[in-house]
């Protein structure tokens, strides 16, 4: 199922298409930007080619921009939510999608599916100097919850059936349920 919002919309990433994705096999409809994959995207998605059965929900997604549905970013489970709920996320952005709140809106769209699926903690971490990343995680509703080494740990609290508040700016918000 394609994950929608009025920014994006997170398109799950069969085995299939990990494996053209991996190969840079870009078909008419794909609308792969020139940077996307990212390189540490291409172990993960090599696995997810090598699945027989993989987890619908706690997958690996296709980031499209939804003003023009240009592939820019992935989003990544770790698998599904352990036996606490708790769920670890990663993300990414080809450089020239950053800063448009593209990747917030990423976070929060998953996070709240992953909610609505049985994840009750939500988990991820960042290099101490990507105050991008930092951003983007305090703005989906993670905070701090230690650090190890140069890697700063996130976590939230998520709760089914209840939306998740995108702040876009003073003005507006829009919410993900």
């Amino acid at each position: 199922m394609i994950l929608k919002n009025g920014t994006v919309a997170l398109e799950p990433i069969t085995p299939a298409l990990a494996l053209r994705i991996v190969a840079r096999d870009e078909r008419p409809g794909d609308k792969w930007h020139a940077e996307y994959p990212f390189l540490d995207e291409l172990d993960p998605l090599r696995s997810l080619a090598a699945s027989a059965s993989p987890d619908p929900c706690y997958t690996m997604y296709v980031v499209r921009r939804a003003s023009d549905g240009m592939a820019v970013g992935g989003f990544g489970s770790f698998g599904p939510p352990d036996a606490d709920g708790r769920v670890e996320f990663g993300y990414g952005l080809v450089p020239s999608a950053r800063g448009a709140g593209l990747a917030t809106s990423a976070v929060l769209l998953a996070l709240g599916h992953a909610a609505r699926h049985g994840a009750t903690i939500a988990a991820a971490d960042t290099e101490a100097d990507n105050a991008a990343s930092r951003r983007v995680l305090t703005k989906g509703g993670l905070a701090e919850v230690g650090r190890s080494g140069s890697v700063v740990l996130y976590e939230r609290v998520l709760t089914a059936g209840q939306g998740i508040r995108l702040e876009t700016n003073l003005r507006t918000s829009i919410l993900v349920s």
